[in-house]
């Protein structure tokens, strides 16, 4: 080449060289290789692309696993990855070591490497020697670290013994890698075998209660707490000879043997074996105890977590309620999911109890029984105590007979007195939700300690929140009053009470973690049973099922649900028919004392909900503001208290909804002509401009006002008038 003259192109320098070119993407799979890169490789001196599974079956096996832990490595130091690849024919032999340099990158959104490299054919060492038994790498020290940090990261993963063995037999450890593991542990002055890889299974059973003063080498390593490398058959025999018939017959050639030391104490030990001569050189030897000390880290970690859950799962069976026998038209179903930190045992808990006279009744579908769901403060064994100690306070105080509101108010009596016993050094509380229930008719009556309020997802799948009256948790306050609130659950409709952490699991707060359950409740098509699944898997399923909520670093809670379902047409039982054949009616219920002006709130609320999905915006806001009208009129007019009921019926796009409000007062009301600055007289005339129709009943003893709306089948135009009705 003269001066001045243009430089050759880089592939035909590299041609060269024998250098061939290699592209390699783990997000699509393939590996691009130029025509020198091909060859060398063992295939046809053309340019190709392969997949990942052609390249591998092309490399030796123990070489592929070095190539990940070098280009692991590498990215994470920002260096070049270089690694020594021996090629292999198609009937496994070595046909020439090649040397890969290459600049890996990590794409975190992908989450996939991306490598280019090249690839030059060096001098195999003789089998046998020094350096053919060092790591192919080349590089000793950053292979080794590699491997380690990826062996810990398993090992520091794996949540039992089962996974931790798993992990052990999927480790290929830098330049050699055993055939054969065994994992031995002890239990009183015998030898057990944990778990094995590489043997057929039947195989371990020669080694299985051995006895520690046997000549074995696990018996000896778990006597002295020393190593054991045995790098041929020969040393095997003449070192073991009552033993080696035992270990001839899997036709390995060379062993080692390392303590699982923790603590100073010797759990057991653990076996590699090894298809060929290994040397166990000091590095290697350095490797396998590493490896040895990790895995009893892990084994340790393992059985006391399993200790663990065996004892919280059999302490919350305990605690845990059945929920009986079967009841006559109706479903019951229920779910615990404790907290996954901590000790996995906490203070939420349901029950189902019998009340007196229900049990010979309930044969003949008469039998009255109560519901249960609360919350203990805590996530701990104290928690869980207190849970213990307060259902069966609850049950005795439900079998002698005394109304919601009385059970509650002597429970928390019950439960200050607890902690007026340890001297207020822990004082917990409870919230509790407490619903009688009558099958016959479908009436519950709830009493509520600062728990959430019951849900009631009606027969065409509306979900309505159900507003009760409530007090203080309890054992905050022992004379605390529980006022109780009636409510009716129609055939086909299902109630749900749950804890919070139904809700706020995830991160979210109790408004967007009702928002999530709603969504659960209304799509839902199928039994009790599957129901329940179904809301566990929407907040405890893969992160893929569910989003995170605003609150995100929010610990997580115990989740308690239990449902009860009214058979009937479009319900849970037998006669339950699909979604679209349903009888289409929802019905609200709720009574305003004169005492609780509060609760007009909540009857707007209930409107609203009831008309979750009606076609026009505007007749909900009117509906809204006239059942606000109506009940305040009572309220301020009458010294009756105000029952309304709200009643939805027909298909979506013809739909009418009723609205009655009635209170035990004979005085009628009367349309008024409002001066400007009157701040009353307006009810009747609202009525009267934004209902379709209205009236006055009158009853027995008071009267009821009603008004209808009729949901419009084109919402973007007004509906028709309709005739008003006169007083």
């Amino acid at each position: 080449m003269r001066t001045g003259e243009p430089l050759p192109a880089v592939g035909e320098v590299l041609v060269s060289l024998a250098t061939g070119v290699w592209h390699w993407d783990t997000a699509t799979g393939l590996v691009t290789v130029d025509a020198e890169a091909a060859r060398l490789l063992g295939l046809p001196a053309e340019e190709t692309v392969l997949t990942e599974a052609q390249t591998r079956a092309r490399l030796h096996p123990v070489d592929w696993n070095e190539i990940t832990g070098v280009v692991q490595l590498a990215v994470a130091e920002g260096t070049l990855a270089e690694v020594r690849i021996r090629i292999m024919d198609d009937r496994g032999r070595v046909v020439r070591v090649v040397r890969s340099r290459s600049k890996p990158s990590f794409d975190p959104v992908k989450k996939a490497y991306e490598l280019i490299g090249t690839l030059q054919e060096v001098t195999e060492p003789t089998p046998g020697t020094a350096a053919g038994r060092t790591a192919v790498t080349g590089d000793w020290r950053r292979s080794r670290e590699a491997f380690l940090l990826d062996a810990g990261r398993a090992l520091a993963e794996a949540r039992s013994t089962e996974e931790v063995l798993r992990v052990a037999a999927a480790l290929s450890m830098p330049g050699f890698s055993p055939d054969g593991l065994a994992v031995f542990g002890v239990t009183g002055d015998r030898l057990t075998i944990i778990g094995h890889h590489g043997q057929q299974p039947g195989d371990e059973v020669p080694f299985t209660q051995m006895s520690l003063q046997t000549d074995y080498p696990a018996a000896e390593v778990v006597r002295t707490g020393r190593a054991v490398y045995l790098s041929s058959p020969e040393q095997y025999k003449e070192r073991y000879p009552l033993t080696w018939p035992m270990a001839a017959q899997f036709g390995r050639h060379s062993w080692a043997f390392l303590p699982l030391t923790v603590a100073g104490r010797t759990m057991g030990a653990w076996m590699a074996a090894f298809a060929y001569p290994v040397a166990f050189t000091p590095d290697e030897r350095s490797v396998l105890t590493t490896v040895a000390r990790m895995l009893a880290q892990a084994l340790t970690r393992a059985s006391a977590a399993e200790t663990q859950r065996e004892l919280t799962d059999g302490l919350q069976r305990s605690m845990l309620p059945s929920l009986g026998p079967e009841i006559p038209g109706l479903t019951l179903a229920a779910r615990y999911i404790p907290t996954g930190g901590g000790l996995q045992v906490g203070g939420d808990w349901y029950d189902m109890i019998p009340l007196p006279g229900g049990a010979s009744r309930a044969k003949r579908g008469g039998g009255r029984f109560a519901l249960v769901i609360g919350d203990v403060q805590g996530h701990d064994v104290r928690a869980a105590g207190l849970m213990g100690q307060l259902r069966i306070a609850l049950r005795a105080y439900a079998a002698e007979g005394h109304r919601p509101d009385a059970v509650l108010s002597r429970a928390s009596g019950f439960l200050h007195g607890l902690a007026d016993a340890d001297g207020g050094a822990d004082l917990r509380f409870a919230t509790c939700l407490y619903v009688e229930v009558d099958p016959a008719t479908g009436v519950l009556e709830a009493a509520r300690a600062g728990h959430l309020d019951p849900a009631i997802r009606m027969a065409d799948g509306t979900v309505l929140v159900r507003a009760t009256a409530g007090g203080l948790p309890l054992g905050i306050d022992p004379d605390a009053d529980y006022p109780t609130t009636r409510l009716v659950l129609e055939p086909g409709e299902t109630l749900m009470l749950c804890t919070d952490g139904l809700l706020e699991t995830g991160g979210h707060d109790l408004d967007t973690g009702w928002q999530r359950v709603r969504k659960t409740l209304e799509a839902h098509e199928g039994d009790l049973e599957e129901l329940a699944d179904a809301l566990v898997q929407a907040v405890h399923g893969p992160s893929s099922h569910h989003t995170t909520g605003p609150l995100a670093d929010r610990r997580e809670d115990d989740i308690a649900v239990l449902l009860l379902c009214r058979q009937g047409e479009g319900g849970c039982g037998p006669g339950a028919v699909p979604l679209p054949a349903r009888r289409l009616v929802r019905r609200s219920m709720l009574t305003v004392a004169q005492a609780e002006p509060e609760r007009i709130a909540v009857a707007r609320q209930q409107v609203r909900e009831l008309l979750h999905d009606w076609a026009c915006e505007d007749q909900v806001d009117s509906a809204v503001l006239l059942v606000s009208e109506t009940l305040t009129n009572v309220l301020v007019h009458t010294d009756a208290d105000a029952l309304l009921v709200a009643e939805v019926t027909g298909a979506p796009g013809e739909r009418r909804l009723r609205i009655e409000v009635t209170d035990n007062s004979d005085a009628l009301p009367h349309k008024r002509r409002p001066g400007e600055l009157a701040s009353s007289g307006r009810g009747l005339v609202l009525i009267e401009l934004l209902a379709h129709t209205w009236g006055v009943a009158p009853r027995g003893e008071g009267k009821s006002i009603w008004f209808e709306l009729y949901e419009p089948q084109n919402p973007g135009k007004p509906a028709e008038s309709m005739p008003q009705r006169p007083l």
